[in-house]
């Protein structure tokens, strides 16, 4: 979709207006000078029970006698409470209601918002960000590619605005994040057959274009740094295992270790020989959401140009079953050198994490880390789809997070870690085990398990995903599937605490 910002010259298409909970637009008469109009509009809201609460939609053709309006209003309950997503939100809302009028080229207005946080500007990008999102379809391998549902679809969507030139510049930002919100979902939706864990690579190197430094280390070059964990998982499938680095250098001046951002990228998860059911197994192609994860914000900030530097590391593996599959009991050697009893194939995520995350410590000397998986099926257990979970060593780290989350309403809870989930995962044979066995708090005593491989001098987070990568429901700013779920969340975080 193209989105565009013009001048005031240009006649708009549509009006858009926001109405609070109070309907005071309504009833100071604020929507047109023509009594006439103001008549109509208010008739026509009432009789489809519109009373300016947050998320209505409704459009509305009005005549009066000297002019006509076509608008569309939007409810926005207390307006004292709407944070910069929330206009996102109604983007989202915007574009289908838009898509369902059979213009080539749509020209909005965007009419001002009182007692609102926001500057008008800033409203009018974020609008234009939520239908860019919402407009994000993944159709690569149907044969007509809806073609019929696209004649209907405008070409151009222009906000009239008195300074476009300025817009237009503001708004490069807001589409490198949607770019790396789009590369991510693209990742997800690839079927398995066609993403493997070579393929993923392949698509990493992509970024190269964008001034990313990519290295790729390939299974004869992970058995000479000792990673056994991560190769362990990869053991029964065809397709070999890949261990993906990232370098975004921003600041080339600065001293400070780079951000480390580690993924999980397990492009298949049958679940080995602790075989998971039939039933929904198609959706874990998921499985590798950590490493989409990571390679949206890497796309995020090359395109935006960020002043932070940021390293990105990505174990990149196929759990299947074979001869020469993992089994439940091998002892594997991780990089670190702790060992670990294979208790559960299906807990493969932490053994590749493990290596990942030791790998992006000694490698790039990171002081600071997070960690991003479709870890556990417990965290939705615990969360539903609503919020990520987060797990940590540091307080501060976690309010950042935390405040990043409600900026961009991609939530994140912060669980416990402790002594006596660790001690779970002692093992009588090896240093450690992969599940407890005792069926309780399983996504903390997983977070608990990468704690292990944290250095102690490294502030580190975890974010378990699994419930929010890929939902079945349509969303505000995306329709069912894969979400991308943390692409903006973690882009605000690096535009907070990471750059100068």
């Amino acid at each position: 979709m193209n989105v565009n910002f013009t001048s005031k010259k240009v006649s708009p298409n549509f009006k858009i207006f926001f109405i609070n909970k109070d309907k005071k637009n309504l009833a100071n008469n604020s929507i047109s000078s023509s009594t006439d109009i103001n008549k109509n509009i208010i008739n026509s809201l009432s009789k489809r029970n519109f009373n300016g609460t947050l998320g209505q939609i409704c459009h509305v053709e009005a005549a009066g006698l000297k002019e006509s309006l076509n608008a569309i209003f939007i409810g926005i309950g207390d307006e004292t409470k709407l944070e910069a997503f929330n206009f996102q939100y109604f983007g989202g809302l915007l574009l289908p209601l838009i898509e369902t009028f059979k213009y080539k080229e749509i020209n909005i207005s965007v009419n001002d918002v009182k007692k609102v946080k926001l500057s008008y500007e800033n409203i009018v990008l974020n609008i234009a960000s939520g239908m860019h999102l919402k407009s994000y379809s993944f159709k690569k391998y149907k044969k007509n590619k809806d073609e019929k549902n696209n004649e209907n679809k405008p070409a151009k969507i222009s906000f009239v605005t008195s300074n476009p030139d300025k817009l237009k510049k503001l708004f490069v930002n807001f589409q490198a994040v949607t770019e790396g919100v789009f590369f991510s979902r693209d990742l997800l939706h690839e079927p398995p057959n066609i993403l493997n864990p070579v393929n993923l690579a392949s698509r990493a190197k992509e970024l190269s274009k964008l001034k990313v430094k990519i290295n790729i280390l390939d299974e004869k070059r992970m058995r000479k740094l000792g990673m056994g964990a991560l190769l362990g998982v990869g053991m029964g499938s065809a397709n070999p295992s890949r261990l993906i680095t990232l370098e975004w250098i921003g600041n080339p001046s600065s001293k400070s270790p780079p951000l480390g951002l580690v993924g999980k990228g397990v492009t298949f998860d049958t679940g080995g020989y602790s075989l998971k059911p039939s039933t929904g197994m198609e959706e874990m192609k998921m499985d590798m959401g950590g490493s989409a994860l990571v390679l949206g914000v890497m796309k995020a900030i090359a395109l935006r140009k960020s002043k932070a530097n940021v390293v990105g590391v990505i174990g990149a593996v196929e759990n299947m079953v074979s001869s020469n599959a993992q089994r439940p009991s091998d002892i594997v050697k991780s990089m670190s050198g702790q060992t670990i009893e294979v208790l559960n194939t299906d807990a493969e995520g932490r053994l590749v994490l493990a290596d990942a995350l030791w790998y992006c410590q000694e490698k790039y000397n990171v002081k600071k880390m997070i960690n991003f998986a479709t870890l556990t099926g417990a965290i939705i257990v615990a969360l539903g789809n609503f919020y990520a979970g987060l797990f940590s060593n540091s307080d501060k780290l976690s309010e950042k997070l935390t405040n990043s989350g409600k900026k961009t309403d991609e939530k994140v809870w912060r669980f416990p870690l402790g002594k006596d989930y660790d001690d779970l995962l002692n093992c009588d044979i090896a240093d450690m085990k992969n599940i407890t066995g005792t069926g309780g708090a399983g996504s903390i005593t997983a977070a608990q398990f990468l704690q292990r491989f944290v250095k102690k001098d490294v502030e580190w987070a975890h974010l378990d995903i699994a419930g929010v990568t890929w939902l079945n429901t349509d969303q505000p700013l995306s329709k069912k599937g894969g979400t991308a779920f943390g692409v903006r969340l973690i882009d605000n975080y690096i535009r907070a605490n990471h750059e100068k």
